[in-house]
This record gives structure tokens, sequence and C-alpha cells, in this order.
């Protein structure tokens, strides 16, 4: 992916926050043995992903939110699509649907907190020099 001033295209490509550049995931979200991996630091600028131990516990909370939207947005296509059908339909498609999206609910929501509550901002000048930084704390 090409360097963006985005922050919003950032987040979305599951980039560094500093540098924008960097991948935040070492792995495919695909990769359902690993696909919370995460770098210890970005490989373009050297930002630390985790500012401190357990900083994504909070992330928890983002991931709860995730999986209720979810549920309900199933439900309500459930409901509509197939005409109100029996409950068992409802628990199998949102049960079926919360697993398979977990992976991408699990790495937004990480994504989410680093942005949020990291306490990094973008930086244009880093990332753009081809001198490795060292990382920061």
């Amino acid at each position: 992916m090409q360097k963006t001033d985005s922050t919003a295209l950032a987040l979305l490509a599951q980039k560094c926050p500093r540098c924008h550049q960097g991948p935040l995931f070492t792995h495919s979200a695909f990769n359902i043995s690993k696909f919370a991996d995460m770098p210890e630091a970005c490989p373009v600028c050297g930002q630390r992903y985790e500012p401190e131990p357990g900083f994504y516990w909070g992330a928890m909370y983002i991931t709860f939110a995730f999986s209720t939207g979810i549920m309900l947005v199933v439900g309500f296509l459930v409901y509509h699509l197939l005409h109100d059908p029996d409950t068992w339909v409802y628990v199998t498609w949102v049960a079926v649907m919360s697993i398979l999206l977990t992976p991408l609910s699990l790495r937004y929501s990480r994504t989410l907190m680093l942005y949020l509550f990291g306490g990094v901002h973008y930086d244009p000048n880093r990332g753009s020099s081809s001198r490795r930084p060292t990382p920061s704390a």
C-alpha cells in the first residue's frame, strides 16, 4: 500500500498509526492459527505496537460492540430476507456469521484500540527516510 495521509484509510488498511506504512499484523486474517499475531514494532518507523503491558485488554470491549452489531445486522437480514423463520435459523445464522467474522472483529478492535488510545499520532516525516529509526516508547 502506498503511504497515505488519511488516518481513516490507514486504519482500514491496518497500517501503523505513526507512519501509515508498516503492517499491524504479521499474517493474513485467513491464517486461522496466526491471525492475531502482531510484530513488536513497526518495521518501517519502529513504533512499538504495545504501548504498555496488557494494553489490548481494552480491545475486548470494542470486540463486544462489533459482535453485538454483527448479531443485530444478521438477525435483521434473516428476518427480512427469510421472512421471519424459526428461532433455530436465527441462532444458526448468527452463530456462523459471528464465528466467520471473529478474525476481522479482533483485528479491527485492536487497530481501533491502538489508533484511539495508543497515544500515537501520524507523523508524515516517519518512514520517508531510508534510515531505520529506533523503536519509541
